[in-house]
């Protein structure tokens, strides 16, 4: 079976996305340009919303074991202001990246954190924080991409790992699912598939072991894609009927407009 990225992996990634999406944003033409896929929003904002992320994490990492966010993340998420000229804005990005990576490589991958995904399968810890926001920064950096009408494919490695912290974090759930139980698969073409069962105890994701093959039970729906194509509609940055969808295509409807609490 195959292992999760390794911290020191994740790390990396995080700067290349960082990189990848600074880049992005130095080529456009404008500040002002409205990001098609976050509706409302200026690739400023977008910058803006991304570099304060990074600060709120690092201060969430650095702080340690924790039943809440601590005060100074939360004023910082309220007040964060990033500079309006590009040259000093890029700048404030990379610092922002870099403040999350110091942060995450002074507490290591199993330093305990606050998180909001309390009652996923994802682990309340700075592993589990740097996990999420490289695919943060990868999907951010495709909506940067997007901006120049010309988005490139997420990193194989970066997609694969996706689909699975989507489901492991976003999907996870103990609340319970509120329609008849069922269960979602995804089969990222690179051969590798998960399934997602939806019942009276909440939402548990689970790796479908051997690749190109079902569990014993069928799935109420499922859906196959590169492993990009599977983040970006989990992100629902595409449509997911743009994704090969079998069963009931419904039940997805009835999934993106479910809200579990974490």
């Amino acid at each position: 079976m195959e292992k999760t990225l390794g911290f020191p992996v994740l790390l990396q990634l995080i700067d290349e996305r960082s990189a990848a999406f600074r880049a992005a944003v130095a080529a456009a033409p404008s500040l002002d340009a409205q990001v098609p896929t976050c509706p409302g929003w200026t690739l400023f904002d977008l910058v803006q919303h991304l570099g304060g992320g990074d600060r709120f994490w690092a201060l969430i990492v650095g702080a340690g074991p924790s039943e809440a966010p601590p005060a100074e993340a939360t004023a910082l998420r309220a007040t964060v202001a990033a500079p309006r000229e590009c040259e000093a804005l890029l700048a404030w990005s990379a610092e922002s990246t870099q403040q999350l990576l110091s942060a995450l490589r002074e507490a290591g991958p199993d330093r305990g954190c606050w998180t909001w995904w309390g009652t996923s399968q994802s682990p309340q810890n700075s592993g589990g924080v740097a996990r999420h926001r490289v695919q943060e920064t990868a999907v951010h950096t495709y909506d940067a991409q997007l901006v120049l009408g010309a988005p490139q494919p997420l990193p194989v490695e970066v997609a694969l790992d996706g689909v699975e912290e989507f489901l492991f974090t976003c999907n996870a759930t103990t609340s319970a699912w509120p329609h008849e139980p069922t269960a979602f698969d995804y089969h990222a073409t690179e051969g590798r598939s998960w399934r997602l069962t939806v019942d009276g105890d909440g939402a548990r994701p689970t790796r479908i072991p051997v690749p190109g093959t079902t569990p014993a039970t069928t799935a109420g729906a499922s859906a196959q894609g590169t492993a990009g194509e599977l983040v970006l509609a989990l992100y629902g940055r595409i449509p997911v009927d743009s994704l090969k969808l079998d069963g009931d295509r419904r039940l997805f409807d009835q999934l993106i407009a479910w809200e579990p609490e974490q």
